[in-house]
C-alpha cells in the first residue's frame, strides 16, 4: 500500500487537476505533501517500534492509512486532499520501518530473514510496478477516486491477519523519544520543500521564499545541535563520521530525485502532450517500473559478490543515460526511444537502490543499523520531494510544457551523473564493505 500509494496518483494527476482544478503547483502538492510527512517523521518511527512495540505501530499505522484512504476517496477539494495525502503519509512513515522490525523478529535465522527481505523488497517493487497500470486502469473506469479505494481491503485484511497471527515484539516503555529532534526535523524537511515548491510561484527572491529558506537552514542547525547533546538521538552524529554512508545518503537522495521526477513528470507528457489516456500511459511507464520488480534480487547476489561501489555507480550511470534519452522526446517523437530511455532509468534504479542499501547498513555500527536505515529513508523520501518541485519549477516557468519537460530532465541528469561520481569515490569495494562491517561488530 505504502509504495503502491506513491505511483498510482501520478498517473491520476491529470484527472484531479480535471475534476478539482489547481495547476502543476497544486498537483505537485498532491504528490508531495505525502511524502514530506513520510520523510518527516521516518527518522523516529523506529524508536516508537522498540518503545512501543513494531505490532502496535503497524496496526495503528495501518488503521491510520485505512481511514485516510477513505476520506481522500471523497475529498470535497484540492485542499482537503491534499490535507489527507499528509495524513497518509504519516500512516506509511508508522508502517514501513514497523514491518521490517516485525519480519527481522518473525525470523531471526540470517538465511530465512534475508529471504522474508528479499519477498519483502519484491512486493514493494511490484507494487511499485503495478501502480502506474492498476492506476490508468481505475482512473478510465473508474475515475481518480477509486485509486484510493483499493487501499480499503488490503488494509483490512493486514489488520486481521497482524492481530490473530502476528506476535508483539520486545519493547522498551522507558525508552526516550526525541521530540525535539523530531520537531526540528519535520520543520527543516517542511521549510525547504515549500521554498522549493513554490520559489518560481512568489519569486526566489520574495521575503515569503526567503523567510522559508531560512527557516529550513536554522531548523537544520538546531536538528544537529539537538542530536548531538540529546540522550536518545534520532539521528546519532557519529554515523556520520563514516564517509561511506554520509555517501549512501546523500547517493539515496539523489536516485529518488531522478525517479520521482521522471514518475511525475511523464505521465503529463503521455497523457497531455501526446493524448494518451490513463491506461495506456500506465502500460507506457511499464519499462520502467518492472525492473524495480524482479532486478533486486539479482543486484542483491552481485552486491554479494563483488560489493556495492559497482552496482551503485552503474545503476546511476544507467539512470542518467536513460533520463538523456527522454530530453530528446517530444509529441513526434518513436516510443522506441522512450522504451529504452525508461528501460534504462528502471534498471539503473534497481541496480542502485539494493547496492546502496547494503553500502549503508554495512557502514554502520550493529546497535545504529536501525538509525541509519531511518536517515537512508528519509533521505530518500525528502529526495521524492525534491524531485517533484524541481520538475515542477521548471515546468512553471518555461513557455510550454515541453521546453520544460526538456530543462528538468537534463538537471535530473546531472544530479544522475553526480550520483555515479559520489558512488565511484566514496562507496567501497567487497573488501572494504566486509571490513566496515567486521569492525562494526568489534
Amino acid at each position: 500500500m505504502v509504495l503502491l500509494d506513491t505511483t498510482v496518483v501520478s498517473i491520476a494527476l491529470p484527472a484531479i487537476r480535471t475534476d478539482l482544478g489547481g495547476g502543476i503547483e497544486g498537483l505537485q502538492w498532491v504528490v508531495n505533501a505525502y511524502t514530506i510527512v513520510f520523510s518527516g517523521f521516518l527518522l523516529s518511527m523506529g524508536g516508537l517500534a522498540d518503545k512501543f512495540g513494531a505490532k502496535r505501530l503497524y496496526l495503528g499505522g495501518l488503521t491510520l492509512f485505512l481511514i485516510a484512504s477513505a476520506a481522500s476517496a471523497v475529498c470535497p477539494s484540492l485542499g482537503a486532499l491534499i490535507a489527507i495525502r499528509a495524513i497518509l503519509g504519516l500512516g506509511g512513515a508508522c508502517l514501513m520501518p514497523a514491518s521490517l522490525s516485525l519480519l527481522a523478529h518473525a525470523f531471526p535465522e540470517a538465511g530465512e530473514r534475508a529471504r522474508a527481505l528479499g519477498i519483502w523488497a519484491a512486493v514493494t517493487g511490484g507494487a511499485m510496478a503495478a501502480g502506474p497500470v492498476v492506476g490508468g486502469i481505475l482512473v478510465d473506469t473508474l475515475g481518480w477516486r477509486s485509486i484510493f479505494l483499493v487501499n480499503l481491503p488490503l488494509a483490512l485484511l493486514s489488520l486481521l491477519l497482524t492481530s490473530l497471527m502476528i506476535r508483539e515484539t520486545p519493547h522498551n516503555p522507558k525508552k526516550g523519544f526525541d521530540a525535539s529532534g523530531q520537531f526540528t526535523a519535520i520543520a527543516a524537511i517542511g521549510a525547504l520543500s515549500f521554498a522549493l515548491m513554490e520559489g518560481q510561484v512568489y519569486g526566489w527572491g520574495s521575503p515569503i521564499i526567503i523567510s522559508a529558506c531560512s527557516l529550513a537552514v536554522l531548523s537544520a542547525i538546531l536538528f544537529f545541535r539537538v542530536e548531538a547533546i540529546g540522550k536518545a538521538p534520532l539521528l546519532p552524529l557519529a554515523l556520520l563520521r563514516s564517509p561511506t554512508l554520509v555517501a549512501g545518503i546523500l547517493a539515496g537522495m539523489a536516485i529518488n530525485i531522478g525517479l520521482s521526477g521522471i514518475l511525475f513528470v511523464m505521465p503529463l507528457f503521455f497523457q497531455q502532450a501526446i493524448g494518451s489516456s490513463a491506461h495506456i500511459a500506465g502500460l507506457s511507464l511499464l519499462p520502467l517500473t518492472i525492473p524495480l520488480a524482479f532486478n533486486p534480487i539479482f543486484t542483491g547476489r552481485i552486491v554479494g559478490q563483488i560489493g556495492a561501489k559497482i552496482p551503485m555507480t552503474f545503476g546511476f550511470c544507467l539512470g542518467a543515460m536513460g533520463t538523456l534519452l527522454l530530453v530528446w522526446a517530444d509529441q513526434s517523437t518513436s516510443y522506441a526511444i522512450m522504451f529504452f530511455g525508461l528501460l534504462f532509468i528502471g534498471f539503473g534504479v534497481s541496480f542502485t537502490i539494493p547496492a546502496l542499501m547494503a553500502a549503508v547498513i554495512s557502514s554502520a555500527p550493529k546497535d545504529h543499523t536501525g538509525a541509519a536505515a531511518g536517515a537512508l529513508n528519509s533521505s530518500r523520501q525528502l529526495g521524492a520531494t525534491i524531485g517533484v518541485a524541481i520538475i515542477s519549477s521548471v515546468l512553471t516557468g518555461s513557455e510550454s510544457f515541453i521546453t520544460g519537460m526538456h530543462g528538468s530532465l537534463i538537471v535530473l541528469t546531472i544530479i544522475l551523473v553526480g550520483g555515479s561520481l559520489l558512488s565511484f569515490a566514496f562507496i567501497g569495494g567487497r573488501r572494504k564493505t566486509v571490513n566496515q562491517s567486521q569492525d562494526a561488530k568489534d
